[in-house]
């Protein structure tokens, strides 16, 4: 499919809430803070607090609020269940009826009746936060995509770590995140920032 801003050069469109907009906050863990395992100079240092600002409004709304966390199969992951790092980080802690879904591949779809929920709920509009972005974010705004929603993904509240390609090359987070979110844009959701989505409640 050809990627509409490409060919048209039209401007992006506007947050507009339809219905009720869930709120998506994937995989923002305690895990994510380890030192070493997923390399220095991650980007966008404040996207758990710029997730916690949506999440406020979502709340304050009386938005639907869906929390995600992976639960890696892999033993040695700070994010294995019944480690620290699988926790959800505290700036993000659900409350009460927020709903927890754990997975265990990228999507936040695979195996998880997520979608089930939404079309239940009638939730049409996805606002989709949190790590990483060229990895759990891509795979789960794709599907979200494809499967009919109405999405949208937070550029300066999502980001990854830098990675090494398979000729060696190394690739920064800045330069990861940019290109997973250009490949998202106005082909399967609408990247805004921050600011973007908040003021349309102002």
């Amino acid at each position: 499919m050809e990627n509409k801003q490409a060919s048209t050069n039209e401007p992006l469109q506007p947050f507009i809430p339809d219905g009720q907009p869930a709120l998506l906050l994937v995989d923002i863990q305690q895990g994510f803070d380890h030192p070493t395992y997923w390399g220095s100079k991650r980007n966008h240092p404040d996207a758990e607090k710029n997730a916690a600002r949506l999440l406020e409004v979502w709340r304050q709304r009386g938005f639907p609020v869906i929390h995600v966390k992976h639960n890696s199969v892999n033993p040695q992951s700070p994010l294995a269940e019944g480690k620290p790092g699988n926790a959800i980080q505290t700036v993000v802690q659900p409350k009460e009826g927020e709903p927890v879904i754990g997975k265990t591949v990228n999507s936040a779809f695979i195996g998880t009746g997520l979608e089930q929920r939404l079309h239940d709920e009638g939730i049409r509009q996805l606002v989709v936060v949190g790590l990483t972005t060229d990895q759990c974010i891509s795979t789960t705004v794709r599907m979200a995509g494809n499967l009919g929603f109405d999405t949208y993904v937070v550029n300066d509240a999502t980001a990854t770590f830098p990675k090494t390609g398979f000729d060696g090359k190394h690739y920064s987070a800045r330069t990861l995140h940019e290109t997973a979110l250009a490949s998202l844009n106005e082909e399967f959701a609408t990247v805004l920032n921050t600011e973007d989505i908040i003021k349309t409640f102002i």
